[in-house]
């Protein structure tokens, strides 16, 4: 997909199925669907309004696949980010549900009848979580979520077994489900990993001993990180990586992306491009999720820098 200045889009976030990280936006005269390799990006965009637009959902492509489907209507989202029309649509949504005897429409039973694997993923800000991945996705699962550490720890028949394991870590160790992108994103711009895996270490040790305790059968096996997401994991040197301390949700910006992990991204700004060396910038891209966008020259707002000031 090529961007055309002075087109308007619906930015629907970042994706790795293909595995590499890429952007998906919908032609807001058309709604198509189009996919943009995030790596390389040099982008210049002005938000549309405040409006949050609705993104769609995922629909079942046979039984062990699903893809994303914009909205047909381009509606405005309500609080959950999607129209009432695609909400209503959307079978996968009762998969939090499953395994505790919930609503499944045949398509969903389908797909959590396939093999799962648990995880613990530990992030830049060194909390962990515990989670589950469907077979076909078990490596694009985490390369979407981001952590700096992660390891598999059992392979599971079914996805109502996987989730009742999950349940049982969360209860026993006090592990979330869930990591918010906002709280990925202040620890990527100064991250410790040294710190980072001794606390992940920690936590997979006392997961192993609990699903011991539960009989289950462990299977370890370490997550390898993207190599595109190397920079933008590895400490930084001093004054060279801040928070890009604009709201992109607002006005105009312009950057060139060198590192992605997750939906996060190393970048340095458009305005800097003669200047290679300068200060890079940490920005979560699914912040402009459910925006119109329109693509353009468009630059960063000046940024001034704490430490320019002494």
């Amino acid at each position: 997909m090529g961007l055309e200045f002075g087109r308007q889009y619906l930015w629907h976030g970042v994706t790795w199925a293909t595995g590499r990280p890429t952007l998906l936006l919908a032609d807001a005269a058309t709604g198509v669907l189009g996919h943009v390799e995030v790596m390389g990006l040099d982008l210049g965009l002005k938000v549309c309004g405040s409006a949050r637009f609705c993104t769609g959902r995922y629909g079942f492509a046979g039984t062990c696949q699903v893809e994303p489907l914009p909205c047909p209507w381009q509606a405005e989202a309500g609080s959950g980010g999607q129209c009432a029309g695609c909400l209503g649509q959307d079978e996968f949504r009762f998969a939090h549900q499953f395994h505790k005897g919930g609503h499944a429409p045949p398509a969903l039973a389908a797909y959590m009848s396939q093999p799962h694997w648990l995880y613990v993923a530990t992030f830049a800000h060194a909390v962990s979580k515990v989670g589950t991945a469907a077979a076909p996705r078990r490596r694009s699962r985490l390369d979407e979520q981001g952590p700096t550490w992660a390891t598999y720890l059992a392979h599971v028949p079914d996805g109502r077994a996987v989730r009742m394991l999950e349940d049982a870590l969360s209860r026993e160790l006090g592990l979330t489900q869930t990591v918010r992108g906002t709280a990925k994103l202040g620890a990527l711009a100064d991250p410790d990993p040294a710190r980072i895996h001794a606390a992940h270490e920690r936590v997979v040790d006392r997961a192993i001993a609990a699903l011991a305790d539960l009989g289950v059968s462990i299977v370890r096996d370490e997550w390898e990180p993207p190599g595109v997401s190397l920079a933008l994991r590895s400490p930084q040197q001093q004054g060279e990586r801040a928070v890009y301390p604009h709201d992109l949700r607002h006005g105009e910006h312009g950057f060139l992306v060198e590192s992605c992990s997750g939906s996060h991204v190393l970048a340095r700004l458009s305005s800097d491009a003669t200047h290679p060396d300068g200060v890079r910038y940490v920005l979560d891209l699914n912040t402009l999720k459910g925006r119109r966008i329109t693509i353009g020259d468009y630059t960063s707002p000046e940024t001034i820098l704490q430490g320019s000031l002494f």
